[in-house]
C-alpha cells in the first residue's frame, strides 16, 4: 500500500481506476495500521498524490478523500466502543487520540492549506457526529483549533488559487461547523467566508450555477398529442436537475443557508452584504426571466391536469419543484439575516442604505414569488418576517416607496393578464402595495395602485382565481380607508360599493365579503374625515345592503366559496345570511343614534333567515356582536336597553318562541304536563 501510494505522487495525470482501488485499501490501512509513522505517511500521500488531484475541477476528489477518514474514524470510533463493552479486541487498534495526532501531522507542507480542511473535517465529524463525543475534551479541542486555523488560512491564500479550493473549504464548513463551540465558530474569518459561500452556492459549477438550467428545459418541453405537453424524464434537462440535486453542496442546501446567515451576522465589514444581496438578486432575477419564457409557465396550476401527461405531472415537475423550493428557502434564510443584520448595524441602517437594501429584499421575493405561491411558503415565520421588516423599513421612506410601487406595477393596464406567471406579480403588487398607500400621495394610489387593481373588482366568475380577487379587494380596501385618499375615497366609493355586490359569491369568500363591508362601513362612519362631508353615508350603505338581503337566495353557497371561518361558520351559509352578517359586524361602527334605527332593522333580517341552523348561526353572531365587548360603553348600554325592555330579544327569537309556544286554552294544561 505504502508503495502504491508514492507510485500514486508520479502519475501525471489523473488515475481513476488506480485510485478506486487504492482508497478503500487506504480506509482499512488507516483502522488496522497501529505504526503512527505509517498513518502520517498514508496521510501526507493522499493529500499531495498528483494522481488525485492534478486536472480535478469539481467536489470528487474532495469527496473522496473526505470519505476515506471519515470512515476510518467512525470505523476506529465503533470497534473502540465494541471493545470496551464485550473486553476484548480481535485485533489490536491504535488509541483514538494517537491515531488522530498522526493523521494532523500528515497535513504538511507537501499539500495546500485547503486540503488539510478536508482530513481535519473527516475526522472531526466522524468521531463527534450525533453527539458521540468519543474524543477526549483536550483533543477535541486541539482538533477543532487546528480546523480554524486550516481554514483562515486557506482563505487568506485562495483568493488567488483555483476555484477546488474554494468548494473543498465550503463542503467541510457545512458539514462541521455545528459541531464547533461557539467560541471557535465566531474566530471564523467571515468576511472572507461570506462571499465564498455565496459564490459557491448561486454562481459555481458546483452550486445553483446562476439558475441558468431552469431557461434549458423549455426546449425539450414538447407537445405529444393534442393540447398535451411532456417533459420527458429522459431528457438532458430533467438529468441535470437529477445531479444537481445530488451535488453535496445542493444536496446541503438548508445547512449551507444556516451558515451563509451566520456568517452574515458576524462579518466585521457590513459593506460585504452589499455584495452578497446583489447576488442574490441576481440569482433571484435569473430565476425568474427563465421561468417566465419556459412552457411550463404558460399552464396554471389548475391546468395542468389538462395539458401535461402522467410523467410531466408525476415524476419530472415534482423534481423541478423540489429544486425551486430547495432554492428559495436559502434564500429567504439568507434574506432573514440581512434583515435581521441591517435593523442593528448602523452602516447598514444609514439613510444611504437601508431604503435601497430593503427595496432589493422585495425584488428579490417578488421575483421568487412564482414558486411561494404555488408551495405555499409565504405563511411561513421566516418569510413573514423578510417581507415585513423590507415594509416596515421602506414605508420609513415615501420616495424610495413611490419608485419600488412604479417598478412593480401591473404590467397589462385595464386588463387581467392570460399569463399565469403575470398573474403571479400581480398578486405579490396587491399583497405589498396594501401596506405601502398610507405612504404613498393620492396620485399614485389611484393612478397605479387602484388602477392596477381595477380589472379584478369588476371582473368575477373565475373561482381559480379567488386568492388574487380578494388580494384586489384587500389593497383597495387600502386605498379607500387611508386618511390621505379622503377626496379620492368619495368618488371611488359608490364604484367599489357595486363592485364588492356583483363579485360575491363568484369571485369572493364569505369571509372577505363581510371584511370588506366592515371596512366601507368604518371608513364611512366618525370619525373619519368623509363622515363629515358626507354624513349620510353609512345609511346609504347599510340601506343598499338592507334591499339586497330582503332579495338574496337562501340557499347555501358552494362549498367551494366557503372557507373555514373563526366564529359559526362550520355549517354552509346563504347569500342572505352573509349579508345579515355583514350588516351585524358593522353594527359596532355606527353612530348612537344610527345604531338605534338599524339594530331593530337588522334583527328583523335575522328572523327572516328560514333555514334554522343559518338563524341560529346569526342570531349567535348577532348576540356576540352586541356582548362580547365590539361595542363602546355608550353603544353597550344602548344595546342592553334595546335587548331586554325595547323588545329586541322578542324580535330576534321570534321564530324561535314561535316554534316553541303552541296555542292552548287558558288554564288548559300542555303536552309535557305530567299531571
Amino acid at each position: 500500500m505504502l508503495r502504491g501510494s508514492k507510485r500514486l505522487s508520479n502519475f501525471a495525470a489523473p488515475s481513476t481506476d488506480l485510485s478506486s482501488r487504492l482508497l478503500p485499501t487506504a480506509t482499512g490501512l488507516l483502522v488496522s495500521l497501529t505504526n503512527p509513522l505509517n498513518i502520517t505517511l498514508i496521510t501526507s500521500q493522499l493529500l499531495s498524490a498528483s494522481s488525485l488531484w492534478d486536472g480535478i475541477q469539481d467536489l470528487r476528489a474532495c469527496t473522496r478523500i473526505f470519505n476515506v477518514f471519515y470512515t476510518a474514524a467512525v470505523q476506529l470510533s465503533e470497534r473502540s466502543a465494541s471493545d470496551a463493552r464485550f473486553g476484548y479486541s480481535p485485533a489490536p487498534l491504535m488509541e483514538k487520540a494517537c491515531w488522530a495526532t498522526a493523521v494532523v501531522k500528515g497535513a504538511d507542507d507537501k499539500s495546500p492549506r485547503w486540503r488539510h480542511t478536508l482530513i481535519l473535517g473527516a475526522i472531526l465529524l466522524g468521531f463527534e457526529e450525533k453527539q458521540k463525543q468519543s474524543l477526549p475534551q483536550h483533543l477535541r479541542s486541539r482538533l477543532e483549533s487546528a480546523l480554524l486555523t486550516a481554514t483562515n488560512l486557506a482563505l487568506e491564500l485562495n483568493h488567488r488559487s483555483e476555484n477546488i479550493g474554494k468548494f473543498a473549504i465550503a463542503f467541510v464548513l457545512v458539514h462541521s461547523f455545528g459541531l464547533l463551540s461557539a467560541h471557535n465558530q465566531a474566530q471564523f474569518n467571515h468576511d472572507l467566508i461570506l462571499p465564498l459561500l455565496i459564490e459557491t452556492t448561486f454562481s459555481s459549477p458546483e452550486g445553483l450555477e446562476h439558475g441558468y438550467w431552469l431557461g434549458a428545459i423549455d426546449s425539450e418541453v414538447i407537445e405529444v398529442t393534442d393540447r398535451k405537453f411532456n417533459w420527458s424524464a429522459r431528457s438532458n434537462t430533467y438529468h441535470h436537475i437529477r445531479e444537481m440535486q445530488q451535488r453535496p453542496l445542493v444536496a446541503s442546501l438548508g445547512s449551507m443557508s444556516r451558515l451563509m446567515a451566520y456568517a452574515i451576522r458576524s462579518v466585521h465589514k457590513s459593506v460585504l452584504l452589499v455584495p452578497t444581496m446583489d447576488c442574490v438578486a441576481e440569482f433571484a432575477r435569473t430565476l425568474w426571466l427563465s421561468w417566465r419564457q419556459n412552457k411550463l409557465s404558460e399552464i396554471d396550476v389548475s391546468e395542468e391536469l389538462e395539458y401535461l401527461d402522467a410523467e410531466s405531472r408525476k415524476t419530472t415537475l415534482p423534481t423541478l419543484w423540489h429544486l425551486l423550493r430547495l432554492s428559495l428557502f436559502a434564500v429567504v434564510i439568507i434574506l432573514r439575516a440581512l434583515m435581521g443584520r441591517l435593523l442593528s448595524d448602523p452602516v447598514l441602517a444609514s439613510d444611504s442604505k437601508a431604503p435601497f437594501l430593503a427595496m432589493q429584499c422585495l425584488l428579490i421575493l417578488r421575483n421568487l414569488s412564482f414558486i411561494s405561491s404555488r408551495l405555499g411558503q409565504i405563511s411561513s415565520s421566516q418569510y413573514v418576517f423578510v417581507n415585513m421588516a423590507a415594509i416596515d423599513v421602506l414605508t420609513q421612506y415615501p420616495e424610495q416607496a413611490e419608485n419600488l410601487i412604479q417598478s412593480i406595477k401591473p404590467v397589462a393596464k385595464g386588463l387581467i393578464p392570460s399569463h399565469p406567471a403575470d398573474r403571479c406579480l400581480d398578486l405579490f403588487f396587491f399583497n405589498t402595495a396594501e401596506h405601502f398607500t398610507p405612504s404613498l400621495v393620492p396620485k399614485t394610489n389611484e393612478d397605479i395602485v387602484l388602477a392596477g387593481a381595477m380589472p379584478y373588482l369588476v371582473t368575477g366568475g373565475s373561482k381559480v382565481l379567488m386568492e388574487i380577487f380578494e388580494a384586489a379587494h384587500s389593497v383597495a380596501l387600502s386605498v379607500l380607508a387611508s386618511p390621505n385618499n379622503t377626496e379620492l375615497t368619495a368618488r371611488q366609493l359608490p364604484f367599489y360599493l357595486d363592485a364588492l355586490f356583483n363579485c360575491f359569491p363568484d369571485s369572493l369568500s364569505p369571509r372577505q365579503f363581510r371584511l370588506a363591508f366592515k371596512t366601507i362601513v368604518r371608513i364611512s362612519t366618525p370619525p373619519s374625515a368623509l363622515a363629515q362631508s358626507q354624513p349620510l353615508l353609512p345609511s346609504i350603505i347599510l340601506e343598499t345592503i338592507f334591499g339586497r338581503a330582503e332579495r338574496a337566495p337562501t340557499t347555501p353557497l358552494p362549498q367551494a366559496i366557503l372557507k373555514p371561518q373563526p366564529i359559526n361558520q362550520e355549517i354552509p351559509l346563504s347569500e342572505q345570511a352573509v349579508f345579515v352578517m355583514a350588516m351585524t359586524d358593522s353594527l359596532c361602527f355606527l353612530h348612537p343614534a344610527l345604531l338605534e334605527e338599524w339594530l331593530p332593522m337588522t334583527a328583523s333580517l335575522v328572523a327572516q333567515i328560514e333555514e334554522e341552523e343559518m338563524r341560529r348561526a346569526c342570531q349567535d353572531r348577532f348576540w356576540e356582536a352586541m356582548s362580547s365587548g365590539e361595542m363602546d360603553v355608550e353603544r353597550a348600554a344602548l344595546c342592553v336597553a334595546w335587548w331586554s325592555s325595547r323588545g329586541g330579544r322578542e324580535l330576534v327569537l321570534q321564530n324561535d318562541n314561535a316554534l316553541q309556544i303552541e296555542p292552548v286554552m287558558s288554564g288548559a294544561l300542555s303536552m309535557d304536563s305530567k299531571l
